[in-house]
């Protein structure tokens, strides 16, 4: 009576368990007897379309059992268990199987496979049949792995939406790739997409930890194409640069990043790159920038900034155009110059850096201005070169020629040359002048930038009006000779020699002609005079015109006689 009993049982209950196939709310009554309180089943295979996506399959287990003790809701699979969900399969040792809902609880080496791309490995899994949504969970030494083709994460609570195809972890976890590797407080990823995102104390750095190391709370990673796109505060450190920044991207195999909203780049050698959008290659040390760029110099407290420019750091170039400017301030008060090409590259002959300005360069500093078509400063002789209609102001002087050479020592001029031509004028008062002329001209100065000594060659010619005791001039002088030496203490003439040959006139101010108030090339240039740090970038309509006439030493000034 017992055998056939079961058997009448087993007939009735296989199908619904093991199959799915039980209506809506129809309940199975499980019979028990006093003495058997559990039936063991040995499970059977109908001939089912396993096809069937929404549907969860037991398609192998060494025992079943049912205990409507405990719980009528769920089977108990045991030994070698196997179910399948489409194109899915989920391996382990037991579970627990609601069969109306398809909702699982699987414990012992879980592994859920599909296809051969996609595996997880488990110690546990609870699926919830009608969110098809699964929760895996590791243990001990063994967290869980999920393994897409070449893409590994770990953590040891998993959540995986079989929906959307996608997982995600809340309580650290590691991604790992061929390249790189990414820990994070919450992640989630994509097999179908290969997209990751991540948050909360994030770090992405490659394998052999050497190329780079990226720090943020919020991160996007593809793990096929290995770019990250940056979303929120980032800082990236490679054996180049460091880069801060909030938006941009940065391909982790080429090692290539495009940065945008004012992102900062400071390189190894301390030099700092910003712009509104920066292109930067970390392995030759080259950045674009477009946009309110700025580049600096710490070690030779300079800046450059324009509205494009470039920086290589392997031969310690840069360049800068459109509203492009020149900011030194290794002293005090910083000098502000303005060419509409700045360029700073280093000569291949013997590593001389070489900083070019051009055209139409104009600068401003409290103490001294100053303009010219062209301007170079050369580091092997530490001379700056300012050629076609150079032009110098300090106070109520003016200094021009054909070319103005300056050294500097230490960031200060201790020597100036004008070797073609020069020309010195000070204004005294109304339309009065004192002024040098002369074929060549050297002045020196002390340390404290005060001209202590000026030498004049060839063609000296001089007016000059002396100051009486009241303070007031009534006569000009007229001087005519081939050398002349002058020292200075402070901004007077200590004393003045010239030689061989010295002629000229004295001549009362109420009986001089306006004839012998100027020098043949004397020029009063203050309407081209920059007024301030931003007049650096106004050209005057007479700058304009200067910069078409010829050489100054082949001009004559008109005068009103």
């Amino acid at each position: 009576m017992r055998l056939s009993a079961i058997a009448a049982v087993l007939a009735v209950i296989a199908p619904s368990f093991i199959l799915g196939v039980q209506k809506a709310g129809e309940k199975v009554v499980l019979p028990v007897s006093q003495k058997a309180k559990r039936l063991p089943i040995k499970p059977t295979i109908p001939q089912e379309d396993r096809n069937v996506g929404d549907r969860v399959f037991l398609e192998r287990a060494d025992k079943l059992y049912m205990d409507e003790r405990v719980s009528s809701d769920y089977q108990v699979v045991t030994g070698n268990v196997l179910f399948r969900k489409g194109g899915m399969y989920m391996y382990c040792d037991s579970a627990l199987f609601f069969e109306t809902t398809g909702s699982l609880n699987a414990y012992g080496n879980v592994k859920m496979e599909q296809g051969d791309t996609l595996f997880v490995y488990a110690d546990q899994l609870e699926y919830d049949g009608e969110a098809d949504h699964a929760t895996f969970y590791g243990a001990g030494a063994d967290p869980v792995r999920l393994i897409n083709r070449d893409v590994q994460l770990t953590t040891y609570v998993f959540d995986y939406d079989m929906g959307l195809n996608l997982g995600y972890y809340e309580n650290q976890g590691t991604i790992s790739d061929v390249e790189n590797e990414l820990t994070s407080g919450y992640g989630e990823y994509s097999p179908d997409t290969k997209d990751a995102e991540f948050r909360n104390n994030v770090v992405l750095q490659d394998k052999k930890k050497e190329d780079f190391r990226i720090t943020t709370e919020v991160l996007k990673y593809n793990t096929e194409t290995h770019i990250a796109n940056l979303v929120s505060p980032t800082v990236i450190v490679t054996d180049s640069a460091t880069v801060y920044t909030d938006d941009g991207w940065y391909d982790t195999e080429k090692e290539l990043s495009e940065l945008y909203n004012r992102s900062l780049i400071v390189t190894n050698r301390g030099s700092t790159l910003t712009g509104d959008t920066i292109f930067y290659d970390h392995v030759k040390g080259y950045g674009e920038s477009w946009g309110n760029m700025i580049l600096t110099d710490s070690v030779k407290s300079v800046a450059l900034d324009g509205d494009y420019g470039f920086y290589n750091q392997v031969n310690d170039s840069a360049y800068a155009t459109g509203h492009a400017r020149i900011l030194e301030y290794s002293k005090a008060d910083t000098l502000y110059m303005h060419g509409d090409t700045v360029r700073a590259y280093m000569l291949y002959d013997d590593s001389t850096h070489v900083l070019t300005a051009y055209p139409k360069v104009r600068f401003w500093r409290v103490d001294v201005q100053g303009l010219c078509d062209s301007l170079a400063m050369l580091e092997r002789d530490s001379t700056l070169y300012m050629h076609r209609h150079p032009i110098l102001w300090n106070e109520q002087r003016q200094v021009f020629g054909g070319v103005i050479m300056a050294h500097f020592n230490d960031s200060t001029v201790d020597w100036a040359k004008l070797p073609e031509f020069g020309f010195v004028a000070e204004h005294v008062d109304g339309e009065f002048y004192n002024q040098i002329s002369g074929k060549e001209m050297l002045a020196l100065f002390d340390s404290l930038g005060n001209m202590r000594q000026l030498d004049v060659s060839g063609n000296v010619e001089i007016i000059s009006l002396p100051q009486e005791n009241d303070s007031t001039y009534n006569k000009i002088v007229n001087t005519e000779s081939s050398f002349l030496t002058a020292w200075f203490n402070g901004r007077q003439i200590e004393r003045m020699i010239m030689w061989p040959e010295v002629t000229g006139t004295v001549t009362p101010l109420y009986l001089a002609r306006k004839s012998i108030y100027y020098l043949s090339n004397f020029h009063w240039y203050e309407a081209l005079r920059p007024k301030d740090k931003e007049d650096i970038f106004v050209i005057p309509p007479e700058m304009e015109a200067l910069f078409k006439e010829p050489d100054p030493s082949l001009r004559r000034r008109k005068v009103n006689m």
